[in-house]
């Protein structure tokens, strides 16, 4: 179940790359070229930007991408490290459920209003669905490193980007047969 998980979310950030870069790019040529632009196109973009952020910052708590204090908790031993993980971790997880509720009364509350986009053909509570479906996927992630903190299946929240390009280095090498550097 998770692997169609994160084949899904990889799935979605590429599709939102790919389309947001065609969008882009047809109203550049349209513009230019042809004199003509597409009333719709900055308001699409936007839409699948903010699906790409909401979706893309689950994808990067699972790659272990974002940015965080991981000098310091190794300073503090594979222990107390440990500790600080699981109550970094939970207080994230209460952070994400707090903005999910949030959001999803949110988008009650639009849907209610009736609202339509202003340059597309659809109600505004329809893109906006990106804050709770993100903050959900949110709260899911956090959740799988909790408990990969809790069973010791892993230490770390972070990904150790020295180690991560040392690993890179020594199997490009590998590839090359070169051996170990």
């Amino acid at each position: 179940m998770w692997r169609s998980l994160e084949k899904l979310e990889e799935g979605v950030v590429a599709f939102l790359l790919a389309a947001m870069t065609v969008i882009t790019f047809a109203q550049v040529i349209a513009r230019y070229v042809f004199n003509y632009s597409f009333v719709w196109a900055l308001e699409l973009v936007s839409i699948l930007f903010a699906w790409l952020i909401f979706v893309g910052m689950s994808y990067g708590v699972r790659v272990g991408s974002h940015i965080g204090m991981d000098a310091v908790v190794k300073m503090l031993g594979e222990k107390l490290g440990r500790f600080v993980t699981i109550v970094a971790t939970i207080l994230c997880i209460a952070y994400s459920i707090i903005i999910f509720i949030g959001s999803w009364r949110y988008i009650n509350m639009v849907y209610d209003l009736g609202n339509y986009a202003q340059d597309l053909p659809i109600p505004v509570w329809v893109p906006r669905l990106a804050l709770p479906v993100g903050f959900a996927l949110l709260t899911t992630r956090f959740s799988q490193v909790l408990y990969r903190t809790i069973t010791g299946e892993s230490t770390k929240l972070l990904v150790d980007e020295a180690e991560e390009a040392l690993k890179l280095h020594v199997n490009q090498a590998d590839d090359k047969g070169q051996g170990r550097p």
